[in-house]
């Protein structure tokens, strides 16, 4: 005779698997699917590369440069030679020194405010997006306050009133400035994956509405915060060296920016020593493009049929 399942059981058993599913979840075992998948892509494994060499400059910066960045004995305004394979500074800096330890501020600048406005915006878009309360509207007024406000215009402003306060004053300036988008991308998806059974599963099982959000919804818009921190790492890299070109960060600081900031005042365009100019621009151009390649990978992490297409070939 076939015993039918009383009411405990079935809820015992179910119970028993949500215990297992939880145990079996790895955090670093998705973050190595997901890194595998995006280095599938060729593009986004070149960017990786690329972005890796840019950190090892950083970190390795006091092995990398032959001289001191701050060291003045040199000659001034020379040009490429063995000793100073870009030359000098008007000052006597040796530019290629300047720019190995100018990877230190502004990739740390760039990753550090990246991660701090994805934090940010992961915080304001899950929570404005799921919770459904009063004060919703409030957060809404806020983030379209600063999604309509022009962000350069704003940090000219907030860097010109706190001058001089090094370079926790720009990365404090680039996340009061570049969290909104992401917030607000964030929130649509968020709203999206709210009403999916797997999310109305959740709440019938009695689990807390942040478990619900950080365990259920966050781990499926990897692909939206991972895009989100390469936007803002942009952007923030590019914000870097626009304050130091206007001369609102700290002078003295050696990074892209300040290099920019002096080979302008110097005029090295007309004297012709443009490469001080070119280099520190177009390590910051080969930033972003590294970030940019990178994303091509993360886009196959929320479309299958990317994966699919790879698969096949």
């Amino acid at each position: 005779m076939t015993q039918t399942p009383t009411t405990s059981h079935v809820r015992a058993t179910e119970l028993a698997a949500a215990e297992n599913d939880r145990k079996g979840w790895n955090p670093l075992r998705v973050v190595g699917r997901a890194f595998g998948t995006v280095w599938s892509e060729p593009k986004a494994r070149f960017g990786i590369v690329l972005l890796a060499l840019f950190i090892l400059m950083a970190i390795f910066a006091p092995l990398l440069a032959p001289y001191d960045p701050h060291d003045t004995s040199f000659p001034h305004s020379q040009d490429g030679s063995a000793a100073h394979l870009l030359g000098t500074t008007g000052v006597g800096q040796d530019v290629l020194s300047q720019l190995i330890w100018g990877a230190r501020v502004s990739v740390s600048v760039a990753l550090i405010a990246g991660v701090l406005s994805t934090i940010v915006a992961i915080l304001v878009g899950l929570s404005w997006g799921y919770v459904r309360a009063f004060w919703g509207e409030g957060v809404g007024f806020v983030v379209n306050l600063f999604l309509v406000i022009p962000s350069l215009p704003l940090m000219i402003v907030i860097a010109a009133y706190l001058h001089n306060g090094g370079i926790a004053v720009i990365v404090f300036v680039v996340v009061v400035t570049g969290w909104a988008w992401g917030a607000r991308v964030l929130r649509s998806q968020t709203q999206t994956l709210r009403s999916r059974d797997f999310v109305t599963a959740a709440k019938f099982s009695g689990e807390s509405p942040s478990r619900i959000v950080f365990r259920e919804i966050l781990p499926n818009m990897t692909s939206l915060i991972v895009a989100s921190f390469f936007g803002a790492a942009t952007a923030a890299i590019l914000a870097e060296a626009g304050l130091e070109f206007l001369g609102l960060g700290d002078p003295n600081t050696v990074s892209w920016g300040t290099m920019l900031f002096w080979a302008q005042n110097s005029n090295v365009l007309l004297t012709g020593q443009w490469v001080q100019l070119f280099a520190p621009g177009f390590m910051i151009a080969l930033f972003a493009v590294s970030m940019t390649f990178i994303n091509f990978g993360v886009d196959g992490l929320s479309n299958p049929r990317l994966r699919e297409r790879k698969a096949a070939r």
